[in-house]
């Protein structure tokens, strides 16, 4: 197996920009991305994990082993770890395997920005594209005046995970949703919905309040162009949407957020309160 070959995405200005808080597309900096590097495809690795002692790639293609794809620290204080690996391509299982300063302790986490996971209760990343070719151009002509706030609204918060189940109780698929939720609001003479997480989160009593990630659909409800699917019959119907997530409680699940014990995701003072709470795992 390939190692790690050094490479980065970011550019000086991606990281002042980073530094300051003011990088608004770190999704396609961070996370994992298929790339060709020298004529030789692979996938691109990166993860914001600023108390790491190591930080390596592990998955099925190195039988899980930390001494085989070790990431590169950023020379500039960013924290960030990158690096480059052959021959690793779509639909790879992966995680961040992190040494911490704090007692050499080991931990594996997923991926903050990854594009899927696998289907729970497995926890693993994936390797994948967003690469859906969006239809929407009508929708963002006339958005602008179906959102004003002259407008009215008449808004339907919907959990779509628990919306509605078939004859053998099973939960309904995206493409098994969109007609028939499509259909009820319209009905029902609402101007916009309200969706409650859809990102992947590992608890469904939760109801998605428990996000390991906002870049990746939930895999309970089927593939991510299925959701791509979805969205754009409500646009078709000239709907609008809001869409709801938290980011919180990451210490209970071992794949999620939180890295290394530190708050590098949120704030300390929520943090500790919700230690203080449920008791540190």
């Amino acid at each position: 197996m390939s190692k790690v070959i050094p490479h980065s995405l970011f550019t000086d200005f991606d990281i002042d920009l980073f530094k300051g808080g003011k990088h608004y597309r770190l999704y396609d900096k961070l996370g994992s991305h298929m790339i060709e590097v020298d004529g030789i495809k692979g996938t691109y690795f990166a993860v914001w994990a600023p108390s790491a002692k190591s930080v390596s790639v592990v998955g099925d293609f190195n039988y899980w082993n930390a001494e085989e794809h070790r990431l590169n620290v950023r020379w500039d204080s960013s924290g960030i770890w990158e690096g480059f690996i052959p021959k690793i391509g779509k639909g790879e299982k992966y995680k961040y395997k992190i040494q911490s300063h704090n007692n050499d302790i080991w931990t594996e986490k997923a991926d903050p920005f990854g594009r899927l996971c696998e289907h729970p209760p497995k926890t693993a990343s994936v390797v994948w594209s967003a690469d859906y070719e969006w239809k929407d151009s009508d929708w963002m002509g006339y958005r602008k005046d179906k959102n004003g706030l002259d407008r009215p609204y008449s808004v339907y918060e919907v959990h779509i995970g628990s919306w509605k189940r078939d004859k053998s109780n099973n939960v309904l698929s995206y493409k098994e949703l969109a007609k028939e939720l499509v259909s009820y609001v319209k009905e029902m003479g609402y101007t916009h919905v309200e969706f409650m997480p859809v990102m992947e989160y590992p608890y469904d009593p939760s109801w998605g309040y428990q996000l390991t990630g906002y870049f990746a659909p939930t895999s309970d409800l089927g593939h991510p162009k299925s959701l791509n699917f979805w969205w754009i019959l409500f646009i078709k119907t000239i709907l609008g949407s809001f869409w709801i997530g938290f980011l919180r409680i990451f210490r209970r699940m071992p794949m999620d957020l939180v890295f290394l014990m530190d708050p590098i995701y949120m704030n300390i003072r929520i943090e500790e309160r919700d230690i203080t709470r449920i008791g540190r795992v």
